[in-house]
């Protein structure tokens, strides 16, 4: 097996075998065949998917070689990275290109065409925000488009869609659901376990605030583009609701545009919320309300309402209320483990911290769960600066 080559850039390890028995390459825990053999399938599926892959362009200069991590393949020369379209173009020859697409060369997406492939964060992104550039320990590899444009399909759409979602599949997203509940998981940390919440005697809503100039606003939004908009609009639909609203880290970091005077907040919120990790935030409101914000997703591992305003990718299968209007392409009722299994099993790819290994999201949770955090660097605490800086002149730093 190639990936057991004393060449892979992550280092040389051994699963053992029939007669010495079989070892996690992430534990050291002894394993059956079958995991083994599921593990490397799994690493076999990311491999052949990547071999095609020549260039990435887009590429955050902080997060490269954690892409090329996740784009490497054994027998093709290691990833390249093009700051222009046509050095990316150059440097593919006839094979694809992997971009970052909010951050794609001017020209490279028109010209490109279908040899285009798009990374984005995955859904359990890391300890610490992208914006203090820590790099992702999850992503998404997507051929067909991405999962926050509604304006066509995406793998991730595609999945949950077609996909036979086999028993033991579901039974493994529901485990899944359960230890990112129980742990307090989300985004951007662990938080732990979340304290059973307070009694209320009024009707808690949330309202996550969004980066105004995201790729997810600006496609999927369904027209509306800020958050004091969107503010507005909760306020409209829930007038006896306690509303809640939590600005987002990276534009409460200074980071990102789409930050509000809290003045404006308050002309319909009740309360801006800061400082309260968002799993144990969940846990004390009835509902929440969102533009595309993966929070919506997350409140629906939760057990709690959702209605969207835009179009996320968890929108239109019957687990929310909509109010921008039907996704014609989206005909499937799913239940939530099936939401789950495509959204976090058969979509992203994750990197295990500890080993560098290609892993599944289960040992990604688990080294959260096991204390792991990232080394803070010197460049983490000049950008945090950075930021505090631009928060304190009301400029956005890039």
């Amino acid at each position: 097996m190639s990936l057991r080559d004393p060449l892979v850039p992550w280092g040389n390890f051994d699963l053992g075998d029939a007669t010495r028995g079989w070892r996690s390459p992430f534990t050291g825990d002894t394993i059956d065949a079958a995991e083994a053999e599921a593990i490397l399938a799994d690493w076999r599926r990311i491999e052949d998917a990547n071999a095609p892959i020549r260039v990435a362009s887009g590429m955050a200069w902080w997060k490269r070689d954690r892409i090329a991590s996740f784009l490497w393949a054994d027998g093709r020369a290691p990833i390249a990275f093009a700051d222009t379209a046509a050095t990316a173009l150059a440097r593919a020859g006839d094979g694809l290109i992997a971009v970052w697409p909010s951050r794609a060369p001017e020209g490279l997406v028109e010209a490109a065409g279908e040899r285009l492939v798009r990374v984005e964060d995955g859904f359990i992104r890391s300890i610490g925000l992208g914006a203090d550039l820590h790099p992702p320990l999850s992503v998404v590899v997507d051929r067909r488009g991405i999962y926050y444009n509604p304006g066509s399909p995406s793998d991730l759409e595609t999945i949950l869609e077609t996909h036979d979602f086999a028993p033991a599949l579901l039974a493994r997203a529901q485990a899944l659901a359960d230890v990112i509940v129980a742990r307090g998981i989300s985004k951007y940390a662990s938080a732990g376990p979340v304290a059973p919440a307070p009694p209320r005697d009024r009707r808690t809503v949330l309202v996550p605030g969004q980066v105004e100039d995201d790729m997810s606003v600006r496609l999927g939004g369904a027209g509306i583009t800020s958050n004091l908009d969107l503010l507005a609009r909760v306020r409209a639909a829930e007038p006896d609701a306690h509303i809640l609203f939590k600005p987002h880290p990276d534009v409460d970091a200074g980071h990102r545009l789409g930050r509000v005077p809290d003045a404006a907040l308050l002309a319909h919120a009740d309360a801006v919320v800061r400082g309260e990790a968002m799993p144990a935030l969940l846990a004390r409101v009835d509902a929440v309300h969102v533009l595309t914000s993966l929070t919506g997703f997350e409140a629906l591992l939760r057990g709690v309402e959702v209605t969207t305003h835009g179009h996320p990718f968890f929108a239109g299968w019957g687990l929310t209320r909509d109010l921008a209007g039907p996704l014609p392409r989206r005909t499937r009722r799913l239940s939530l483990p099936a939401l789950v299994a495509g959204t976090l099993i058969l979509y992203p790819r994750y990197i295990d911290p500890v080993s560098g290994l290609w892993c599944p999201p289960e040992i990604l949770l688990r080294r959260f769960a096991d204390g792991w955090r990232p080394r803070q660097t010197a460049l983490i605490r000049a950008r945090r600066l950075q930021g505090r800086i631009a928060r304190l002149f009301g400029t956005v730093s890039r």
